[in-house]
């Protein structure tokens, strides 16, 4: 590391990033484990990669760099033949970018002077370090590698050209695929058997994109590498299974999620990743806007009561239940929680795996929790009367409890209580909050651009009323020729797709006095929507279309996540 510890703690703690006792702990565990106390901080979810990289940077006196992936993809072969593949690697070096008189090098370690100095001296040109973190580098020295097509294309050759090794680059061709997820943050991997060819997607940002084919006759054998990795019966090819393993990657381990399904044209697998490393779960982070992060906050640090967030599978709910419990993760306050899978590990918080093999389901786990003297309870998903009546009673005795259901909206949450056969006053009674919530994808930073609609567009608007309406009510114009929108115009850093990332829209319906009559009566929906309006409640449209006017994200977007 360029600083020492000492520095770095005076540096996190005393700016706030980091409390003294979290420090203090992974501190701790890195000597132990004998591993990078920088890299320990991020995998505990701490800090993120490139936060930490920059702090880091500055405080040795050095340029940052942020190695994006389309900077990484503009390393030309030239580019790589400035420093031997092997002592790249060894050095932790790759050259990103040069002129006729300067070489810019990425690097974590920009003090290894005397390397430079000879680099400098046998290309005859200006060295201008620049220290990028770990993750970013062992990304970008895969450059060496070639892309992952042709990667992939050379194994397979190999496969064929050497059946004696074949087990062996069945397993590299694995790792290549797990890899790649990693390098790319996928949040998953799909395996797909066609008529003649194996397809391999990885969902980005939400998206799911081909990176990957290989020929029909090799996919058994590489479902059955990956049953293997997850504990499976490789002889079982009818009937669906599923499975989980952890893989190490470029000095860091990541958890996998394994679904296989049987289909007319092979096994279909698909792979949930679930990856420490950058995660550091803050409310902040989450893409509220300023009404709706207090009333986050207010509700997550009450002391007993329930908050139930709802959405779609794959819709970031359990991401906003993990930053509420970040938000109390006190020491003095316990806080346990039962979910299937633990997706991500929390500091000084118990986490309980279902497993319906050791009699561990969600209601006999919540019964022995209320046992361990909690005062915060998490249950990944309420999907049966048994455990809501659990949930329902240990928010009404002194605890407060963090689950999530699958509905389409706040109001509709209550509904889908009372099709659990939920008393009606005791869900007004225990809940205190619902959250609804969909993820949409950002517009990308670097080509953002103003524009104006077209004539096709302002058709398609009007034809659209409940979406033009919210549009003109949000931004207080009635002419949409004077309202700013925005779009990303594609550019090398979003793949010319025109987004970068994702955040997250919300609703949060707060339990009032009124709601809780409402409830009470069995009221339709709609009722108590359009009570929760009155009183202040922003439905997912209008939040969304708020931050469509932002420029944060398109109204594109907006339409496809809620619907209208």
């Amino acid at each position: 590391m360029l600083i020492s510890e000492e520095k770095l703690e005076k540096i996190l703690v005393g700016s706030g990033h980091i409390q003294k006792i979290d420090f203090d702990m992974v501190k701790t565990e890195a000597e132990e484990k004998k591993q990078p106390l920088d890299r320990m901080l991020i995998e505990k979810g701490l800090i993120k990669d490139q936060v930490l990289g920059k702090i880091i940077a500055d405080s040795a006196g050095y340029f940052f760099v942020n190695l994006k992936r389309a900077i990484i993809e503009d390393i030309t072969p030239r580019l790589l033949s400035y420093i031997p593949e092997e002592v790249a690697y060894s050095q932790k070096a790759i050259v990103f970018e040069e002129d006729s008189e300067i070489i810019k090098i990425a690097t974590t370690n920009p003090a290894n002077y005397s390397f430079f100095k000879l680099l400098e001296k046998k290309t005859g040109k200006e060295i201008q370090l620049f220290y990028a973190t770990d993750f970013d580098i062992n990304q970008a020295l895969r450059r060496y590698k070639g892309d992952i097509p042709r990667e992939v294309l050379r194994i397979v050759k190999e496969i064929e050209k050497y059946p004696d090794k074949s087990e062996e680059n069945i397993v590299r061709l694995v790792d290549l695929i797990l890899d790649y997820g990693y390098a790319t943050l996928s949040s998953d991997i799909h395996i797909e058997p066609l008529a003649k060819i194996t397809i391999v997607r990885y969902r980005i940002d939400g998206i799911l994109y081909k990176i990957i084919e290989f020929p029909k006759e090799i996919h058994t054998r590489i479902v059955s590498r990956i049953k293997i990795l997850a504990r499976l019966r490789t002889d079982e090819r009818a009937a669906a299974q599923d499975g989980r393993f952890a893989y190490e990657t470029q000095g860091a381990t990541i958890d996998l999620r394994v679904s296989v399904m049987p289909t007319t044209d092979g096994e279909n697998i698909v792979m949930r990743i679930l990856m420490q490393r950058g995660r550091r779960f803050e409310i902040n982070d989450l893409g509220l806007l300023e009404a709706d992060l207090k009333r986050l906050i207010v509700n997550a640090e009450k002391p007993y009561g329930m908050i139930v967030v709802v959405g779609p599978t794959g819709s970031g709910k359990t991401t906003t239940l993990y930053a509420a419990l970040q938000r109390i993760n006190r020491m003095e306050t316990n806080i346990m929680t039962i979910e299937d899978p633990v997706e991500y590990n929390i500091e000084r918080v118990r986490q309980i795996q279902v497993n319906p093999a050791k009699e561990i389901t969600f209601p006999k786990g919540l019964r022995s929790i209320v046992r361990q003297d909690p005062d915060v309870i998490m249950v990944g998903e309420i999907r049966d009367k048994e455990t809501a009546d659990i949930a329902i009673n240990s928010a009404m005795t002194g605890h407060l409890v963090l689950s999530t259901l699958h509905a389409n909206d706040a109001p509709t949450a209550f509904s889908r209580f009372l099709e659990m056969e939920a008393k009606p006053y005791l869900v007004s009674a225990s809940v205190n909050a619902v959250i609804a919530q969909r993820l949409v994808r950002k517009i990308c930073s670097e080509c953002k651009e103003e524009y104006s609609l077209s004539e096709k567009e302002l058709a398609v608007l009007e034809d659209e009323k409940i979406l033009a309406d919210t549009i003109r009510k949000i931004s207080g114009k009635k002419d949409f020729d004077k309202i700013k929108f925005f779009h990303g115009k594609g550019c090398k850093f979003c793949d010319n797709s025109g987004y970068e990332g994702r955040t997250t829209i919300f609703e949060i319906l707060n339990v009032t006095e009124e709601i809780r009559e409402l409830i009470n009566k069995k009221a339709p929906m709609d009722a108590i929507k359009k009570k929760a309006v009155e009183q202040g409640m922003t439905t997912m449209l209008d939040d969304g279309i708020t931050k469509a006017l932002m420029g944060i994200t398109t109204f594109e977007e907006i339409k496809r996540a809620t619907k209208v």
